[in-house]
């Protein structure tokens, strides 16, 4: 055999072996990752207590004073049947969130509105959980702390929907619904619930066996008597991926979890450019990559096995007319796409977009690659002006 066909060969050899792991691959997503792709974690049927157990909700807040006149006051028009208090912390805003956060409580009423501010962030903490910190403190010896975003919206009767909900749960996490307005969104926003699912699938979480282990910060019942077992927010005060930490730290101390979605509870927050997305996803990848550059490299290569490996072979084995590797990469491209539809069903678009998965996951991977960047360049993780380096 001459060099150049067995070139030729060795080629053919290594693009059918990709395709089939790729395959092989998207088989065991599909079918052995914990139903990650599946959208049925909901609250299902609620018990009324005998006893409504009382309510901290805790709004961490810095420069939210666009958000707020949609989001606070339903929080304040919550109807509870039990005692319940909102208590926002001012977290060193430059604009009038304190005084605008007064003025909707004076306009809306509803539950009692305390405003606070937690102060200097001390070291080896971050801004927002020295601010949760200070919120659950200040909200005093509650059954439970609402731990939510202030850019989250809650629908009429949330609070009694996850009380309802908790049982013997010691964490009741609801992934709020995110904006889906501009194109740029409804391109990168619903994969990012599905990678999210994909390294936490909520199936797992919400098994007591199972160590995986995550929360939604948006919306989260928390305990307090389980919060205090898990050592209390300073447990987890560097997190910079506060709401998995959070969860992690639950169940890792005996607490029962559970992470779900929701229709109910939405974000407010607008990501309307690429750039707008890319600091949201970039900031915090490489932190959930633990800050290893092996860990990097196996993302990337990861990825692009994964995610870009299947389109590309379909391509490039039917321009070779080789049969083989085309159906082999067609076959993974089509279980992937098909694992995206039930989330772009439940972001209500349209179902063929699920074959744009491999262009949004490019955009993922360089995203992490720029996270990776800016901490090696000394950046690291930033919000509003706090960055994190280390």
């Amino acid at each position: 055999m001459s060099r150049v066909r067995f070139g030729r060969v060795f080629r053919m050899i290594v693009v059918r072996v990709v395709a089939g792991v790729a395959l092989l691959a998207w088989v065991w997503l599909a079918l052995f990752h914990g139903g990650f792709w599946r959208t049925d974690q909901r609250l299902g049927p609620r018990r009324t207590p005998a006893r409504w157990p009382s309510v901290g909700i805790v709004v961490p807040a810095r420069d939210e004073a666009d958000v707020l006149p949609r989001t606070l006051p339903s929080l304040l028009g919550q109807v509870y049947p039990g005692p319940a208090r909102v208590v926002l912390v001012d977290d060193g805003s430059s604009d009038d969130t304190a005084a605008l956060a007064e003025r909707l409580a004076h306009h809306y009423g509803g539950l009692p509105l305390t405003v606070t501010s937690p102060g200097p962030v001390p070291l080896g903490w971050t801004g927002k959980l020295h601010a949760v910190a200070h919120g659950v403190a200040a909200a005093g010896p509650v059954d439970y702390f609402l731990l939510t975003d202030a850019d989250i919206a809650h629908g009429p009767g949330s609070l009694v929907v996850l009380v309802e909900a908790a049982g013997d749960r010691d964490i009741v996490s609801q992934m709020a619904v995110l904006r889906t307005r501009t194109g740029w969104e409804r391109l990168v926003v619903p994969a990012f619930v599905y990678f999210f699912a994909m390294l936490y699938p909520f199936r797992r979480v919400n098994r007591p066996g199972a160590r995986t282990a995550a929360a939604a910060g948006g919306c989260c019942l928390v305990r307090r008597k389980a919060l205090e077992r898990a050592g209390g927010i300073a447990a987890i005060r560097g997190a910079v991926i506060d709401d998995v930490a959070l969860g992690t730290a639950i169940k890792r101390s005996g607490g029962r979890i559970w992470l779900g979605l929701v229709d109910h509870v939405r974000s407010t927050r607008a990501y309307p450019t690429l750039h707008s997305l890319w600091q949201m996803v970039s900031r915090s990848a490489y932190t959930q990559l633990r800050h290893s550059p092996l860990l990097l490299a196996g993302t990337v290569l990861g990825l692009a096995l994964v995610f870009l490996a299947p389109p590309a072979l379909t391509v490039a084995g039917a321009f070779l007319r080789d049969g083989l590797t085309c159906a082999a990469a067609a076959v993974a491209w089509l279980l992937m796409a098909l694992t995206f539809v039930p989330i772009l069903r439940y972001y209500r678009q349209p179902v063929t977009a699920a074959l744009l998965l491999p262009a949004t996951a490019t955009l993922y991977l360089l995203m992490t690659v720029d996270s990776a960047v800016q901490h090696w360049r000394g950046r690291g993780a930033a919000w509003k002006g706090r960055s994190y380096p280390n």
